[in-house]
């Protein structure tokens, strides 16, 4: 089979078994669901109602504000600091300790403490989804630079290539393909701190949304809040394919010339 062949049939499994997915919700729902899983149509229904376009600036737009502030908030952080932690060796060692232990807190444990210290306004569940998404973007940063070959350093040495210059077009260039998985594994988890933090203390956002529904058995529209958070991820997942790809091009490129 010749790689246009396989490369079709993939394509076609692709649409393929999300078709099958739909069809078998469509089947379980309209003959034996029950009252907690209404009728698919019914769930398309009120996501046409909801969210074409009645309630997007209501609570999309207030939640995806949260998730891209803290998001961005924890990128820029967490590559400063792990570029920070990645050269400097000692000061990884005495570091590692306290990175462990805090990537180690249960992010729902934290909700009470946000509440109290900051409030229940959005400023604190962008500061609950900025802490929780920093350290894989931290961690992944920090071995990419402390990973990078001794020569490529020596090299921009020789050279006498600015400080400026080896960070930015050596070392930051060199780690981008595990800050990028770094920043990957990040983004649900700013989905899901988004989520829950807007369960609490909350008067907007999709979290508030799918638990207010919930609260008053309203089963199709929660179920439509839930259907456009899994659209949500993926389309966020979508684009920020499209711009790792563009961004790494020319790792992909060295990857497929060493082969």
């Amino acid at each position: 089979m010749n790689r246009a062949k396989r490369n079709g049939l993939y394509i076609a499994a692709e649409v393929l078994l999300p078709v099958l997915v739909v069809l078998g919700v469509l089947v379980f729902t309209n003959t034996g669901g029950g009252f907690y899983f209404p009728p698919l149509q019914d769930v398309l229904i009120a996501f046409q109602k909801n969210w074409l376009f009645a309630r997007i600036p209501l609570d999309l737009v207030p939640s995806l504000v949260r998730l891209l502030s803290g998001y961005l908030i924890a990128a820029g952080l967490g590559v400063a600091l792990g570029v920070l932690l990645g050269r400097v060796a000692w000061l990884r060692r005495q570091a590692s300790p306290i990175i462990e232990f805090l990537r180690a807190i249960p992010p729902p444990a934290l909700l009470p403490f946000t509440i109290v210290a900051i409030g229940v306004d959005s400023s604190a569940k962008v500061a609950l989804i900025a802490f929780v998404c920093i350290w894989p973007i931290l961690l992944n940063t920090m071995d990419g630079v402390s990973g990078i070959e001794p020569t490529m350093s020596e090299t921009a040495r020789v050279y006498h290539i600015p400080t400026s210059d080896d960070l930015l077009h050596v070392q930051l260039r060199a780690a981008s393909p595990q800050i990028f998985a770094g920043m990957r594994t990040a983004l649900p988890l700013a989905i899901i701190l988004m989520v829950i933090s807007e369960m609490v203390a909350s008067t907007d956002g999709l979290g508030y949304f799918v638990l207010q529904a919930q609260r008053t058995f309203a089963l199709a529209d929660m179920w439509s809040g839930i259907l456009l958070l899994g659209l949500l991820g993926y389309l966020l997942n979508l684009v920020f394919t499209l711009i790792e790809r563009r961004v790494l091009a020319w790792h992909r490129g060295a990857r497929a010339a060493a082969r």
